[in-house]
């Protein structure tokens, strides 16, 4: 089959609820993905964070070919052989007591902020439904009715009403603007350290140390969303490291299982998690067998080869190179480790244009916003493969 027949059926038997760019891909490894056609392309999306450790990474393929040949499910009625493993290890590298697994990132954020609310009544002592929770304009946590009520981008919310209650909405990088909103109802600050989906916004320097202090000081709990920013994205296991900040309950997802299997998870103390009683919450896949092993190598793979040190060191020289490119269409160049964001001018005629002419060269990447162009390949790049993008990107980003 050729490539249009392939987008032809997509679009005659697919909801549209995506923009794709008409490339069929087939295949993928490492950086590298080949369509339909067998024509090679870098990867600059890495499935929004979700392939860090590149495509079709051998030894987690090994470990999800294993584990499914012995048990793939067993529902969270009885219990397996991998998910105390993963339990273990994910304690020991993030230093948080607990976890709970879940499956999609955005299951993961409903789990946080029911955890959240669950201890604003029973150990805050907020009275019950009156539970508040502090969000921020340009949020992306996912898609669900809770999530696209505290979205400011009006393509996510118009139609899908009405909403659910129980947040406030503040401009993200004003921590003033925190201490003004806190009241003894404020169970939380829901917060991303890196906004990816809102054109890699970077807060200013200082600012989460701030919230920390902030949630610390009014007995509110710091939730950090980072299923895009975690796992080594930025250069660290966390985007929050950076600045030396510990939440208490960090989101994650995406690339927890190396973009084999949707596992997801949130991670907090004991005295928070435990709160959970049984029956409460829960998920049939969450924390499935196979999950669980494919997650477990996805860990070790990030940390044994080194990604994490390789997206700083690749991350550094990316954005340089990036800043440096003359062209009438940036305005700014933005980011940190290997998620980096080119936003233009808006005389320049959109992100999507630059996006589709880059793919005409070899590389995929992806508008996010209109205006910026988002670069985040695996973090098993090496220089020699950037050294090649690099003059094509200077190419496009120079055209009429």
């Amino acid at each position: 089959m050729r490539p249009q027949d392939f987008i032809e059926l997509e679009e005659k038997y697919g909801a549209h609820n995506y923009h794709p760019l008409d490339v069929v891909l087939t295949r993928g490894e490492g950086v590298w993905v080949y369509d339909v056609e067998g024509v090679r392309y870098l990867d600059c999306l890495s499935g929004y964070s979700a392939l860090n450790q590149g495509h079709v990474h051998p030894r987690i393929l090994e470990a999800l070919q294993a584990q499914a040949a012995r048990l793939t499910l067993t529902s969270r009625a009885f219990r397996n052989d991998q998910l105390p493993l993963f339990y273990q290890e994910l304690s020991a590298l993030t230093g948080y007591d607990m976890s709970l697994p879940m499956n999609s990132g955005a299951e993961a954020v409903e789990s946080a902020l029911k955890l959240a609310r669950k201890w604003a009544v029973q150990v805050k002592g907020v009275p019950r439904d009156q539970a508040e929770v502090i969000t921020f304009a340009g949020n992306f946590h996912g898609r669900t009715i809770t999530a696209i009520s505290f979205s400011s981008e009006p393509l996510y919310r118009d139609d899908f009403g009405p909403f659910t209650p129980g947040f406030v909405t503040l401009p993200y990088g004003d921590d003033e603007a925190i201490a003004r909103a806190i009241t003894p109802s404020t169970a939380a600050v829901l917060i991303e350290p890196i906004q990816g989906e809102s054109g890699v916004r970077v807060p200013p320097d200082g600012y989460l140390k701030r919230v920390r202090q902030l949630c610390t000081e009014n007995n509110v709990l710091m939730i950090a969303d980072e299923i895009q920013t975690g796992l080594g994205r930025t250069g660290r296991l966390f985007a929050c490291d950076h600045e030396g900040v510990r939440p208490d309950i960090v989101v994650i997802g995406k690339a927890l299982s190396g973009g084999f299997y949707p596992v997801s998870a949130i991670l907090a103390d004991e005295p928070l998690l435990g709160l959970f009683q049984p029956g409460e919450h829960g998920s049939t896949f969450g924390g499935n067998p196979l999950a669980a092993a494919i997650a477990r190598t996805a860990l070790k793979v990030l940390v044994e080869e080194n990604m994490i040190e390789n997206a700083a060191e690749m991350g550094e020289y990316l954005l340089e190179q990036l800043a440096e490119i003359p062209s009438p269409h940036v305005k700014e160049v933005r980011g940190r480790g290997l998620l980096a964001g080119v936003e233009l001018k808006p005389e320049a005629g959109g992100a999507r244009r630059f996006c589709e002419a880059l793919q005409s060269r070899g590389i995929l990447a992806k508008e996010t916003h209109q205006h910026v162009i988002r670069f985040a390949p695996p973090l098993v790049i090496d220089r020699s493969t950037l050294d090649w993008a690099l003059p094509h990107i200077r190419e496009v980003l120079n055209m009429p």
